[in-house]
């Protein structure tokens, strides 16, 4: 167990704002589409926030049976299919142990669209309403839970819950456990189900959503006319596996997770820290596993929410991990300013973002960016995707509660 084993990502899943699978939101990421609208699953009329970036058009009956919807919060829904396209594409499924393949799955809040409904039956009808599912449909692992059981992983089966870094988190942590031979492969990524009126409400009014009803003027990352972030829903997932098994297999490999960084700000609940101390070391950790150099065509899939203050400290992060010069160089975008923030799932679709711009060479871009903040002051690639031959991607994550993580990764080198 002593020598470092290398990880790589053999299957992709995603269900989003964008598209129901991995190729349909890959398309729309590389074309500059939209994926935010008016919020369609409450009535809005005494909201302030008008706006989501919702999943359309799932039907959570083609992954799972009819009494496990039933059974089931929307966010684990998302989970299980995404789970299920990934581990499909992988091939992995009955060529590893079941004790040695593990799931590591992230989400910031869980079963909150259960809580808030069972909430409102004890409330209205009392506590004989309850259903007897709600605890377990509620439950943060749940999604780690039937991805493990649908799937026979025997092995970890955890949730990352690190609030907008879980999906990130969760990536990181499956690839040490392969990385240091606890496990052979692992399903893992984040889901999240939260556009719901008590979520809505409580972001609303920490003032951290955009107001804005256009939703060409609502997520607007490194732009001066940024007021907020728009909350956003779906699920991506990836399989990462032990590069020799993927290899012996013959597997397609999409790329190598080749570093991480996870740090804490130690600062404040919702604040990033003013110098960027948190974000700067993650970006740094991650890149000295990678062994960057500035010889490195580097992608960063920034966190790039479109609040003020993100933004703003984020780009201090970059700069403070590559260096002015090189961070000038560097490719930057934020995909939320098309799927919305994906919160717990946000940290694993811009992962896959990262792998397939090293694939095709492609970097998504950061659309309806017109005004660009000079404090913002990077390569932020606005509203059109650039073709550029990048030898290293960067995905950060940054959370409430001070949580940083940063993914790095590469194409296989043999």
């Amino acid at each position: 167990m002593n020598e470092l084993r290398r990880v790589v990502v053999t299957g992709l899943g995603a269900i989003t704002p964008l598209g129901l699978n991995v190729s349909d939101t890959w398309e729309a990421l590389k074309s500059g589409k939209n994926g935010i609208a008016p919020i369609t699953q409450f009535d809005t009329e005494n909201y302030k926030v008008k706006l989501a970036a919702e999943v359309k058009g799932f039907d959570p009956k083609e992954y799972l049976e009819v009494n496990e919807v039933l059974r089931t919060d929307r966010y684990a829904q998302f989970a299980v299919a995404a789970a299920e396209q990934a581990v499909t594409e992988s091939g992995v499924k009955g060529t590893v142990e079941p004790e040695r393949f593990a799931v590591i799955f992230g989400t910031g809040i869980g079963g909150i669209g259960t809580f808030e409904a069972e909430h409102t039956k004890l409330m209205e009808k009392g506590p004989r309403r309850v259903s007897p599912l709600f605890v377990p449909m509620m439950i943060g692992n749940m999604a780690a839970g039937l991805i493990a059981i649908k799937n026979d992983c025997r092995g970890s089966a955890m949730p990352a819950v690190t609030a907008c870094a879980s999906g990130s988190n969760a990536i990181g942590e499956a690839m040490r456990l392969i990385r240091h031979g606890y496990a052979d492969a692992a399903i893992t990524g984040g889901a999240e189900a939260s556009v719901i009126p008590s979520a809505v409400a409580g972001f609303t009014n920490m003032q951290a959503l955009s107001v804005a009803q256009n939703p060409d003027e609502a997520s607007l990352p490194f732009d001066k006319r940024r007021g907020g972030f728009v909350i956003g829903e779906g699920a991506a997932a990836l399989v990462l596996e032990e590069y020799e098994h993927a290899k012996a297999r013959g597997a397609k490999i999409y790329g190598e997770v080749v570093g991480y960084g996870s740090t804490c700000d130690a600062y404040h609940i919702t604040a990033p820290h003013p110098e960027a101390r948190g974000g700067a070391r993650a970006m740094t950790d991650a890149m000295a596993e990678a062994n960057y150099s500035e010889s490195d065509i580097v992608y960063i899939n920034a966190h790039g929410t479109g609040t003020p203050m993100n933004d703003t400290v984020e780009t201090i992060a970059i700069k403070k991990a590559l260096g002015e010069e090189s961070a000038k160089k560097a490719y930057v975008s934020s995909t939320k300013s098309m799927t919305g923030h994906m919160l717990g799932a946000a940290g694993a679709i811009e992962a896959i973002a990262c792998l397939l711009a090293l694939n095709e060479h492609i970097i998504p871009p950061t659309i309806n960016l017109k005004e660009q903040d000079e404090k913002c002051d990077l390569n932020c690639v606005p509203n059109e995707a650039v073709n550029a031959d990048i030898t290293l991607a960067l995905s950060n994550s940054l959370g409430f509660g001070g949580h940083n993580a940063c993914l790095a990764f590469r194409r296989v080198e043999e």
